[in-house]
Order: C-alpha cells, then sequence, then structure tokens
C-alpha cells in the first residue's frame, strides 16, 4: 500500500513538470512569432518616419501620393497632385512608405 502511494505522487509530480515545459515552450515560441516581428516592424515605421525630409514623395496609409513641404515635430504638411494649391497638413504616423528626393531623379 505504501509503495502504491509513492509511485502515484511521483508521476503527478514529473507530469507537472512536463506541463510546465510545455507551458514555457509555448510562451518562448508565442514570442518568436508574433512579439518579436511586430517589434521589429515598429522600429522599421518609426526610423522611416524619422527619415522624412523635404521635398521627398510619400505615400500615405490612405494611398495617397504627396510631396513633403514643410516638417514640424508630429506633422508635416503634404502637396497632393499637380496642384499647387492642395496642401494638406497631416500627422507623420499616416506616412507609409517614403522615396528620398535624390533617388526620384
Amino acid at each position: 500500500m505504501l509503495n502504491l502511494l509513492t509511485e502515484s505522487s511521483t508521476s503527478t509530480g514529473s507530469s507537472m513538470i512536463v506541463l510546465v515545459v510545455y507551458i514555457v515552450i509555448i510562451g518562448v515560441a508565442m514570442y518568436f512569432f508574433a512579439v518579436r516581428p511586430q517589434k521589429k516592424e515598429q522600429k522599421r515605421m518609426q526610423s522611416l518616419i524619422n527619415s522624412v525630409e523635404v521635398g521627398d514623395t510619400i505615400v500615405t496609409t490612405s494611398g495617397f501620393y504627396g510631396v513633403v513641404i514643410d516638417i514640424t515635430d508630429e506633422d508635416c504638411i503634404v502637396e497632393f497632385g499637380s496642384n499647387k494649391n492642395c496642401r494638406i497638413p497631416m500627422k507623420k504616423s499616416a506616412i507609409s512608405e517614403v522615396e528620398k528626393a535624390e533617388e526620384a531623379s
């Protein structure tokens, strides 16, 4: 009877260890498949936004093409289309792509 109780508690303890190991493996996998790529993308977008200069051609998140006319800390003024009177202030966070003025020429 005593022998049966010790075998039961040993198997329960080892199954708990296996369960904890599986949870840790799943947590590490979620970090590498979800959190890490998202942080890389955020860093890439932040460096893209910080690299915007006057004269660069940009594409907004809504798909509009324009040329940067002026830049402040959080905003920029963008000229859309060939009409020189269409200048709209917008947030820098709405920029999705940047083509440098030197590369376009």
